[in-house]
């Protein structure tokens, strides 16, 4: 039964479920799937479909997570593939697309639960006609999930804000009197964080009892040069020797540097280096390719550009 209470005599010609249709369809109703829950299945479609190389554990701990009606916190360093491979899997769940909430520090409810045009609001008052529904609204709605990017860029207000929406799966708008609540599975949530990034702030207690935490880390050379090979699209080959070389050169910046270069930076450069040979007119990436690949991919700090250039060097012979 839907509870909700309108002022005397106001009319809303439209639900915050139709607006939640009209609004986020494209997004997510039309590219519905049936959903996929089994833990070998998504490993693999994750593989074929996503390019994602996932470590089964990591599916299977999600999954059983879900199952246990908890949210999963993603949490490494940068460029581990916590986002892309926590919507995936969200979306996999569900059968349809995730949403993506990316945290700032001014995130509050009315930036992801929804807000009151100001104009309609005047004209209409504060009612479903004026409501303007948000990400997680509209992901409770449609039960498909959600992944919260960079929850420790929040405040612990934003924080405070989630915790009855994790443990009672509903969502209260006061402003309406009206309690919306998940009607199936497919709502789940994944937060990601990278606790040793710059600008973060702490996880309340509070907040870690009600989820699931799940590390990611590095991976090994070996799985990190089958990443690569997984996502590696350019046209112009690349020798396993040189890509062994660029992984050895991403494994001394992570001892080195400040700014640590994920596998999702060690995909980019490859394939900008392969993007770089075939514009040049050859079929197989070289040394000079590779290394000036690495002067957009790899300098991220002003500081820190002679200490790449120092990696290169000790690596490839060749400074940029």
């Amino acid at each position: 039964m839907r509870e909700v209470l309108h002022e005397a005599g106001e009319q809303v010609s439209e639900s915050i479920e139709e607006k939640v249709a009209s609004i986020y369809a494209d997004v997510v109703e039309k590219h519905k799937r049936k959903p996929v829950r089994d833990v070998d299945k998504m490993t693999e479609i994750l593989k074929k479909e996503y390019r994602l190389l996932v470590d089964k554990k990591t599916v299977t701990l999600t999954v059983a997570a879900f199952l246990a009606g908890r949210p999963v916190l993603f949490e490494g360093p940068p460029g581990t593939g916590k986002t892309e491979i926590g919507e995936a899997i969200l979306s996999l769940w569900a059968g349809k697309p995730a949403l993506v909430i990316p945290c700032s520090e001014n995130y509050d409810e009315y930036r992801v639960i929804g807000d009151f045009h100001p104009l309609m609001a005047l004209r209409y008052g504060f009612n479903e006609k004026s409501f303007i529904p948000r990400p997680l609204l509209a992901a409770m709605i449609l039960d498909t999930g959600v992944l919260v990017d960079e929850i420790r860029r929040s405040n612990e207000e934003f924080q405070n804000l989630l915790l009855d929406v994790i443990d009672k799966r509903r969502i209260i708008v006061p402003e309406l009197r009206r309690v919306f609540r998940a009607k199936g599975e497919g709502f789940q949530v994944i937060f990601t964080s990278n606790p040793e990034d710059y600008a973060q702030g702490e996880l309340s207690d509070a907040f870690l009892r009600r989820v699931v935490r799940i590390p990611f880390n590095y991976p090994p050379p070996e799985l990190e040069a089958k990443i690569v090979r997984l996502r590696y699209d350019a046209d112009a080959e690349l020798d396993s020797g040189l890509l062994k070389s660029m992984i050895e050169v991403v494994n001394l910046l992570r001892q080195k540097a400040a700014y640590k270069p994920g596998p999702a930076d060690t995909v980019l450069w490859a394939r900008i280096a392969g993007r770089l040979a075939a514009l040049r007119g050859r079929r197989q990436a070289a040394v000079r390719d590779v290394v000036e690949a690495a002067t957009i991919v790899l300098y991220k700090r002003v500081n820190e550009e002679e200490i790449v250039d120092e990696v290169l060097e000790k690596v490839f012979g060749l400074r940029p």
